[in-house]
């Protein structure tokens, strides 16, 4: 393991028990996307290693061919970034809510109003 965390090819597949041939066929369809130093040599930072944690599990554990590995890593993406615009809306509301209760009404402002303490000018 190197100082960022990071772990060299050879690492992983003994690590899980896995060719290195089959994580470049991993990397040759998309499936995972190390890091690479200045000399090119590939680096598995945590969230790669995640990854093919979940693409072994699927393959070894489930059955599920590098195909079915594809769509599902695609629909966890898309999911993601579903729940991350959820938040986002969740935030929205949970913001007018307080300023309706507070007596502010932003809907018709040409410039976000901002909450804090009034100012004479």
């Amino acid at each position: 393991m190197r100082k960022d965390g990071s772990v060299l090819i050879g690492e992983i597949s003994r690590r899980y028990s896995i060719h290195p041939q089959t994580l470049r066929m991993y990397e040759r369809e998309g499936l995972i996307q190390p890091d690479r130093t200045e000399g090119n040599t590939r680096l598995y930072g945590e969230e790669t290693v995640e990854r093919l944690e979940i693409i072994l599990t699927l393959t070894r554990d489930l059955g599920v061919n590098l195909a079915g590995v594809e769509v599902i890593l695609n629909m966890r993406e898309q999911l993601a970034q579903m729940k991350a615009e959820v938040d986002v809306l969740l935030r929205r509301m949970q913001q007018e809510t307080s300023d309706r209760r507070a007596g502010i009404d932003r809907r018709h402002a040409l410039v976000k109003i901002e909450r804090g303490p009034l100012v004479k000018r």
